[in-house]
């Protein structure tokens, strides 16, 4: 996953060499808004911070490239700005705000929801949010069809307490229509101060009437990986259960821990929750599966639709030969389906539950040196025997519905027929 407060889904890989993050994700309400978390890249300048809407713009004279300008009178880019600030009812307009605005409509250009300009406000908001702690709803919110919609809410913050689930559609922010609305604009209406309350009319697949539902924004903190001994369906406490509910910077270093000690129960079986998770980090998406896969490819990236680059297991596969199964859901994105792609293709384990989201690209994060950054999609990502799920999603090897409105003290269904398979 942006959303702050909020989040996109995302997978993110680091290149040591460069210092930059790569995402798959959608874009995270968990900024407290995970797309990402969708790749990012954390680039070496970082520059000073500057306050959108005020200030001056600098190199307004300046020439513009030989290779736009045999194309393109870039004379009239500022014949527009001046029209502006010569007519505008309530002008003077800052031209900050003008100059950010530009540069958020020329990246809108290249028409992929992913690719994203943020102000310096926003990217701040951005950093603090993939650092693990934000003010915010913690959700994740995506574009399908045109439409934003709640990838998923994050475990135990205020947007699941209050109701919202994967899948619903958003119409309006605080009576606001969400029609045309970016990403990133999403993210800032929802985001906000702890306390705070946002209003999001939903639309929800099978209610026959729009849902509002007003969430106080609360300081979301993510604890992306839990594990614990549950009994399998014969009562016996023998399963091994992994909980990951985002692929952060911690996710792999906190997994091996979690791994390391239910080892030591002797688990005769494994089931990895990866429902509701909305993708982060590229590597530690690789890093988690590679406990499963011995050797080979985990994940494939495709650029410019030619160029591709295998990303291979690495490490000691801890859990290569304990049955396994892995659930899933429509909430399940960008970092979780590289997961459970890998593991379904491997033939490392089984994966149960509903289609997931499908986010099949990769984005590359850019600091600027005004504290402003750019979100770019730079490749594709396969699964290791080359299928795109970019749309698509993942289908399950067993699918297995999740009612759509279910008691607190339910069956899980999806997790009992996970526990059938085991036995």
């Amino acid at each position: 996953m942006l959303g702050f407060g909020l989040r996109s889904p995302h997978t993110e890989r680091t290149s040591p060499s460069s210092k930059r993050k790569f995402f798959t994700t959608a874009l995270p309400v968990l900024f407290a808004l995970v797309i990402l978390w969708g790749a990012y890249r954390l680039g070496e300048e970082r520059g000073t911070q500057a306050a959108l809407g005020s200030g001056i713009v600098t190199g307004k004279n300046a020439s513009a490239p030989t290779y736009i300008s045999k194309d393109v009178d870039f004379g009239l880019f500022w014949d527009v700005w001046q029209a502006l600030q010569d007519s505008y009812v309530n002008r003077p307009l800052p031209d900050t705000k003008l100059f950010y605005s530009a540069l958020s409509g020329l990246v809108a250009g290249a028409g992929d929801p992913y690719t994203v300009f943020m102000d310096p406000k926003i990217a701040s908001d951005f950093n603090a949010e993939i650092s693990g702690s934000f003010d915010g709803i913690g959700a994740e919110i995506g574009i399908r069809d045109e439409q934003l919609v709640i990838i998923a809410p994050l475990d135990g913050t205020p947007a699941a307490l209050a109701g919202i689930k994967s899948g619903d559609a958003i119409r309006t922010i605080d009576t606001t229509d969400t029609s045309g609305m970016s990403l990133v604009d999403a993210v800032s209406r929802i985001r906000g101060q702890r306390g705070t309350t946002v209003t999001l009319v939903l639309e929800r697949a099978g209610a026959k009437e729009p849902i509002t539902v007003a969430v106080v924004r609360d300081t979301i903190t993510v604890e992306s990986v839990k594990g614990k001994m549950i009994a399998d369906a014969n009562g016996k406490e023998n399963i091994a259960y992994f909980r990951i509910t985002n692929f952060n910077e911690d996710t792999t270093a906190d997994f091996n821990v979690t791994v390391t000690r239910l080892l030591q129960e002797a688990p005769q079986g494994v089931i990895l929750d990866l429902r509701d998770n909305p993708g982060g980090y590229l590597d530690s998406a690789v890093a988690i599966a590679s406990y499963w896969v011995p050797r080979g490819p985990v994940v494939i990236e495709r650029f410019n639709g030619a160029v591709e680059k295998a990303h291979q297991a690495s490490g000691t596969p801890l859990l290569s030969g304990v049955k396994t199964i892995v659930l899933v859901n429509a909430g399940s994105a960008s970092a979780s389906e590289i997961v459970a792609g890998a593991l379904q293709d491997t033939g490392t384990a089984t994966i149960v539950g509903t289609t997931t989201f499908g986010k099949g690209t990769v984005q590359e994060y850019r600091p600027l040196r005004d504290g402003s950054a750019l979100k770019v999609t730079v490749a594709e990502w396969l699964t290791p025997n080359k299928h795109f799920i970019d749309k698509a999603g993942i289908t399950p090897d067993v699918v297995v519905e999740e009612p759509r409105e279910q008691a607190a003290d339910d069956d899980d269904l999806v997790l009992e027929r996970a526990k059938e398979l085991l036995r």
